[in-house]
């Protein structure tokens, strides 16, 4: 109810039941907040004392354990404080106290970093994208997005595939490569397993594939191996991978990969038209003269070889990557055929050889027989 209005339109002369009328109101409600006794507010609701909270008694306990560890889980002290403290409520409770607790005990300031640019033709970043089970000229299969962005243009090159293993990953570069024109100064990586050899610690060097090093020398760029957990790094090149998603595949069929590379490219004049919100220029007039940076192609493509030791079996097997046995009838050349008995005619004139030289030797060797004493005598000496 508006009162103000209540008592304009009584000072304009309106009789009570025309205000009811006006405002919807019944006439003995505006009779009642119209008489000059009653107050000109509208009436408060009475404060219903509330019982205090369940979790009250173990307020000061909580807050003292979220001081000592700022991470301690909801769960986890739920259950310390039933297990030894006779709490008997939901962990619903807890969670609605830590919910105010935790940001006045333990606030945590806003992760701020400071954006980076970088010069025409010095820094490509590279990811991959994970597109589900698609069709393929082979079939159903699991297809995968790679993704590399020139840095400075955000410029972008996408291709899909069939795996990620290490030739792939690699021709997918050598494909870029000629996309852009050239190579850029250097590549931004995540720690995938195709470029980095194993995982280290925080500040420590980080080993790099020996065939990540070799592809990057004969094309001549550095390799850049972002933090771990700090995704905003290579965030020029994740922003690509669902842009791409959602202009290029999402809602659309295909039949291959080779149809999913053609449809990227009959969107990508349309992404490189854009203005880009971050530097302001078009894509593609910016990307002039980052592609005019790159460092020329080789005379020569790498070519890029997966090796990999394996231990030979008695039986001259060997097992790599779970596939079934391939037997090449030539590795066991030599060896017995199993289908003969153990005195078979390969195994028989070896063991005659060996009788006839041990009875020789037997033949000429000469035996002495001396008495007991004789060795008492030199052992005495």
């Amino acid at each position: 109810m508006n009162l103000r209005h209540f008592r304009k339109l009584k000072d304009s002369g309106a009789s009570l039941a025309a205000i009811a009328r006006e405002t919807g109101c019944d006439y003995r409600t505006v009779k009642k907040y119209l008489d000059e006794s009653a107050t000109a507010l509208p009436p408060t609701r009475a404060k219903v004392a509330h019982p205090p909270q369940v979790i009250e008694p173990f307020k000061e306990l909580i807050d003292e354990w979220l001081r000592k560890e700022p991470l301690l889980m909801g769960t986890v002290i739920h259950e310390r404080l039933v297990a030894d403290y006779g709490f008997a409520h939901s962990y619903q409770r807890v969670k609605m106290y830590l919910a105010q607790a935790r940001p006045r005990i333990c606030p945590v300031a806003p992760e701020l970093h400071r954006r980076f640019e970088v010069l025409p033709g010095s820094q490509a970043q590279v990811d991959w994208g994970d597109e589900g089970v698609r069709m393929t000229g082979h079939g159903l299969a699991k297809v995968y997005s790679f993704h590399m962005t020139l840095s400075h243009s955000r410029d972008p090159f996408t291709c899909f595939v069939t795996s990620q293993d290490l030739v792939t990953f690699w021709e997918c570069h050598r494909r870029a490569f000629e996309h852009f024109g050239g190579v850029p100064g250097s590549i931004l990586y995540d720690r995938t397993k195709t470029v980095v050899r194993r995982h280290v610690g925080p500040g420590l060097e980080v080993p790099l594939h020996p065939e990540a090093l070799a592809f990057a020398s004969h094309y001549g760029f550095s390799i850049h191996v972002a933090a771990a957990y700090r995704p905003q790094t290579k965030g020029r090149v994740e922003r690509q991978v669902s842009i791409v998603r959602e202009h290029v595949l999402r809602g659309r069929d295909f039949n291959s990969v080779k149809e999913m590379d053609q449809a990227f490219l009959d969107w990508l004049p349309l992404r490189r038209a854009q203005v880009h919100r971050t530097h302001g220029e078009v894509i593609s007039v910016r990307a002039e003269r980052d592609r005019a940076a790159l460092s020329p192609l080789p005379a020569t493509h790498y070519r890029v070889s997966e090796r990999y030791l394996r231990r030979v079996a008695k039986d001259c097997l060997i097992s790599f990557e779970g596939s079934a046995w391939v037997v090449d009838e030539s590795h066991w050349a030599g060896l017995p055929t199993g289908t003969t008995p153990a005195s078979s005619e390969v195994t028989r004139p070896i063991k005659e050889e060996q009788l006839m030289a041990s009875r020789s030797r037997n033949a000429l060797t000469v035996v002495h027989h001396r008495d007991l004493a004789f060795y008492d005598r030199v052992g005495a000496a």
